[in-house]
């Protein structure tokens, strides 16, 4: 059974930086893809960024792109969102999704594997 967990969330300023975690547990990770979503207040769940676990191929969202980074770490089991340069607009809940395929998937229901979200404000 995959678990995912995620951390790091908080409250910080306009332009400061934040590291998001998501362990993951209870699979082989080198056959899933994983991903990260946000849910602002009234809106959509939408992508951010998403890693090939195996080859560490990445994808990031237009808005998020030259200030976003994912990682993971086999040590670790652990999928990181190191996020620079914050504005207000990255305000919301964070997701950390996992599915069992070796491609980059966009789409919120392509994910099996959800955490329970770790929430990011940032004040202006």
């Amino acid at each position: 059974q995959v678990q995912l967990v995620e951390s790091g969330g908080g409250l910080v300023q306009t332009g400061d930086s934040l590291r998001l975690s998501c362990a993951a547990s209870g699979g082989t990770f080198s056959t899933y893809s994983m991903g990260w979503f946000r849910q602002a207040p009234g809106k959509e769940r939408e992508f951010v960024a998403a890693i090939i676990w195996s080859f560490g191929s990445t994808h990031y969202a237009d808005s998020v792109k030259g200030r976003f980074t994912i990682s993971r770490s086999n040590a670790m089991n652990t999928v990181y969102l190191r996020m620079n340069s914050l504005k207000p607009e990255d305000t919301a809940v964070y997701y950390c999704a996992a599915v069992r395929r070796v491609a980059i998937t966009l789409r919120p229901d392509d994910y099996d594997y959800w955490g329970q979200g770790t929430r990011v404000t940032v004040s202006s």
